[in-house]
């Protein structure tokens, strides 16, 4: 990885040291252009003529998506954000009573309440898949309960909110395409992180977010939905975009992805999002996860040396999301502490409230959580162990 270039084309890092990613990445120059360039020409031409003149770059969005997933442009919705992106994919499934749903301990909260609100509208039945010893989805266990044919759906995030291991998606998608059940991932902290390949993962439905490791703006997200599937599901919510009037008795959804979408979008930060995915594609995946993991190691490294602190990830398959924890100060102190003018280190807080179900059974009520990209050096972690170890005894 280059470093110095990612450090330069990032103006934010003369001023901060950014360590929360996994909330909201520091957008690069590139984005940030994209983004100010369209609100520029929407206040000289009009919003609906500067959309006009950028059809071809909007356009283009769909074919870097799709580059970045191995997915192909009609397989990709871009959508106001990946709540939405992901509730559009969820609440069209003809999920019925008595079906079973299998999610991950590590589930977010936001998904999960999804769940249980079809639990009490449909009857559908949600059953937490076993951990395995490194506290990823037991595939033994997945296996066994794949033999329940009443199981229609997989659904987890590929890395949870509060750290945690690095899902086996691949072998879980092995298993799904095995029996016939349809995946569901969350890769909202995947994505611009890691590597993903849809067609190696197997899922029939991905979500993801800009704002998180894409370095993309806020407000954006994005469904890949396998083109198969998607030409059997209709929407819960359809429009003039996503559907077309064909009388006053009739409408014919359209064919691709979009049929997701809806027709107002904030079209400076789906050029912004666009942006952000031919800026990761350009640096290479596969370098920058690298970069992230042996970042997150030094940190972790160094952090379990430092009396007070406890290391809260598990032993393996960790990301670039380090979380923590201090024997006397809660997470929003230590967060402040880091804060403060002299330091100006961004960290934030986890709570059981984003993942109540893991947390819970870790017996943690909230954790500080440093996540680190690509443009982070260990320099910048040296000054957060420093701070870390100037933290005043209560």
């Amino acid at each position: 990885m280059n470093t110095e270039q990612l450090r330069a084309d990032t103006p934010a890092v003369a001023q901060l040291i950014h360590f929360n990613n996994a909330g909201a990445a520091l957008m690069p120059t590139p984005v940030i252009e994209a983004v100010t360039r369209h609100i520029q020409l929407e206040a000289s031409l009009g919003g609906y003529e500067a959309a006009g003149r950028q059809a071809a770059e909007v356009e283009q969005v769909y074919r870097s998506i799709g580059r970045l997933l191995n997915a192909a442009p009609d397989e990709i919705a871009v959508i106001e954000n990946a709540t939405r992106a992901w509730d559009m994919a969820f609440y069209s499934l003809p999920l019925q009573p008595g079906d079973v749903l299998l999610t991950s301990a590590t589930e977010y909260a936001g998904n999960y309440i999804a769940y249980l609100q079809l639990k009490q509208q449909r009857g559908i039945e949600i059953r937490i898949i076993a951990n395995d010893e490194h506290g990823r989805v037991s595939l033994s266990a997945l296996q066994q309960m794949l033999e329940d044919d009443r199981v229609a759906l997989i659904s987890l995030p590929v890395i949870a909110t509060n750290g945690g291991p690095v899902q086996p998606i691949e072998q879980i998608g092995a298993l799904a395409r095995a029996a016939g059940v349809l995946y569901l991932l969350d890769a909202c902290q995947g994505a611009g992180q890691m590597p993903l390949d849809v067609q190696k993962i197997g899922c029939h439905m991905l979500t993801a977010t800009s704002r998180k490791y894409l370095r993309g703006p806020r407000g954006m997200g994005f469904l890949y939905i396998e083109k198969a599937l998607c030409q059997k599901l209709e929407p819960v919510f359809l429009d003039l975009h996503a559907a077309s009037l064909q009388s006053a008795d009739s409408y014919t959804v359209r064919a691709d992805a979009r049929r997701f979408e809806n027709w107002e979008c904030n079209v400076a930060a789906k050029l912004g999002l666009g942006a952000a995915v031919e800026y990761a594609l350009a640096q290479g995946i596969e370098p920058m996860w690298l970069r992230i993991q042996q970042l997150a190691d030094y940190l972790r490294q160094h952090l379990g040396q430092i009396p007070g602190f406890t290391l809260q990830d598990p032993p393996m398959n960790r990301s670039g999301i380090v979380t923590f924890s201090h024997r006397q100060h809660s997470a929003a102190q230590v967060q402040q502490w880091l804060a403060g003018q002299d330091k100006r280190i961004n960290v934030s807080t986890s709570t059981f409230r984003s993942t109540l179900l893991d947390m819970q059974h870790r017996d943690l009520l909230e954790v500080s959580r440093a996540s680190l990209h690509a443009y982070n050096t260990e320099t910048e972690i040296d000054a957060m162990i420093a701070a870390l170890q100037a933290l005043p005894r209560l």
